[in-house]
């Protein structure tokens, strides 16, 4: 699985050697861990490799700045076990999720102490596979799809698909998961299993995007075949690799790309959804391997926006490809439908280019990570490099590229997640370079999509950026 990084080409084997980031050498360094009563800090998630390319460390770093300065890995903050992703809950915990293909992963969290260093907490978890999480009131909740349980099985012994939720409580310390069965099939009403995309907690409700994965074995056979729309889809022997494999009798990814869905639950326990339909855009995911990233997102007045990168369009029958280009809609603060009124086009704007992931700033303006090539010219699921930011302002539907990063040829990752303060989104900015160099947190104005460099951190990348208050 990709670690961490935004472009999808970084893997987790793969680190840089050496620096990656000039002039930090002038740069004075951070020392906020003095001994002293800490209230808040900055915190970095960063990995070193040993010269001449040894075993990679992670570690957390602490700060008392993003803008400026430097901060070092050598002789300095709390050395960790690497993680898949870094979640922020609040300012209070730092979690370390940890994916496994095929089995739990050990997962754990972090506190700022009140002398300004981060420590463990007592508790590890052993978390399912999961292809997207999120949070709620005090829960990180972590979701995928997979076969129930043998009892659910129809007469041809095929199992049927359903959701598999793994629910931390942050405060309590406790995991557990759904104990009943939640069943994915048919969840759309038109045979198909889904996969959840993002846990969103807006309006007191979660929201979240059901992406049709296509018909199951169980649900090729429901009703007779009712469901299969097109018979030479359905595969007649097991094939694929990872998270493209697929079975004997399956019709894999779904027959209805120009569509999306979202829906809406009443608490954690994800079930009886209110769900939501709209054939402006496609379904609503970043897709990276078996990773289905959020990209619904509330602005501060509660209004849900909805964006779709059309990832349906690398489809290779043309049966499954979407014809709609990556756009955005809209869900009112408090509505049980999409905005009639409101719907901007991506691709417009950027000649043709789409996005692999997104995120809520401030107010309504989002990031955007942006492919390099549209997906008509050379797009590879795997290889596309996404080095270029924008910002989207969701009122006006305008997207401006963000200036004042490093150029994109020398991009070789950002940080997992942007880390917003006061209304400006700070990024960890990993790049490739014949000097020198290190990694830096760059700030970016959504008003302006002006970024800045800031904090240089003495490391090969940064996986993360965030605050913690002392407890």
């Amino acid at each position: 699985m990709k670690k961490f990084f935004l472009y999808p080409i970084f893997s987790a084997v793969v680190l840089l050697a050496g620096c990656v980031f000039s002039s930090c050498d002038k740069e004075e360094p951070v020392k906020p861990d003095d001994g002293g009563e800490s209230s808040s800090a900055y915190v970095i998630a960063a990995t070193s490799e040993a010269e001449g390319g040894g075993t990679a460390a992670s570690y957390l770093l602490t700060s008392d700045v993003l803008n400026t300065g430097s901060v070092t890995t050598y002789k300095n903050g709390t050395i960790t076990e690497s993680g898949s992703y870094w979640v922020y809950f609040q300012d209070k915990y730092l979690f370390r999720l940890v994916y496994n293909q095929g089995s739990a992963g050990l997962s754990s969290s972090y506190i700022l102490n009140d002398k300004g260093s981060v420590v463990a907490r007592d508790n590890t978890y052993k978390i399912k596979r999961f292809t997207s999480y999120g949070t709620y009131k005090n829960y990180l909740i972590t979701s995928s799809t997979g076969d129930l349980a043998e009892e659910h099985k129809d007469e041809h012994g095929y199992l049927p698909k359903g959701f598999l939720f793994s629910y931390l409580d942050v405060e309590q310390e406790t995991f557990g998961s759904n104990e009943e069965p939640v069943f994915s099939e048919n969840y759309l009403g038109n045979g198909e299993y889904v996969t959840l995309a993002g846990i969103l907690e807006s309006n007191g409700k979660i929201y979240s995007a059901p992406i049709p994965m296509g018909l199951s074995q169980y649900g090729v056979k429901a009703e007779g075949g009712k469901y299969v729309k097109y018979d030479d889809l359905v595969k007649t022997k097991d094939g694929g690799t990872a998270s493209s494999s697929y079975k004997k009798g399956e019709l894999q990814w779904t027959q209805y790309p120009n569509e999306a869905w979202v829906a809406v639950y009443d608490d954690e326990k994800l079930t009886t959804p209110k769900l939501m339909k709209t054939d402006k855009i496609s379904y609503a995911c970043g897709r990276y391997r078996s990773q289905y990233y959020q990209t619904i997102w509330a602005a501060d007045n509660g209004d849900v926006y909805v964006f779709s990168p059309s990832y349906a369009k690398t489809m290779e029958d043309d049966r499954q490809k979407t014809t709609l280009p990556a756009g955005v809609v809209r869900i009112k603060a408090g509505a049980n439908e999409f905005d009639k009124n409101y719907y901007y086009n991506i691709e417009s704007q950027t000649g043709g280019n789409s996005f692999l992931r997104c995120w809520h700033i401030t107010e309504d303006y989002f990031l955007l990570l942006m492919y390099d090539v549209p997906f008509s010219v050379g797009f590879n699921a795997v290889k596309t490099p996404a080095t270029r930011l924008a910002v989207f302002k969701g009122e006006t539907g305008k997207l401006t590229y963000v200036t004042g990063l490093p150029s994109p040829e020398t991009i070789v990752g950002f940080a997992d997640t942007p880390y917003s303060e006061n209304g400006t989104a700070y990024v960890g900015v990993t790049t490739k370079t014949d000097d020198k160099a290190y990694p830096a947190v760059y700030s970016i104005d959504p008003k302006t999509a002006k970024a800045s460099k800031g904090l240089v951190v003495e490391a090969t990348q940064i996986d993360a950026v965030g605050k913690l208050a002392a407890k």
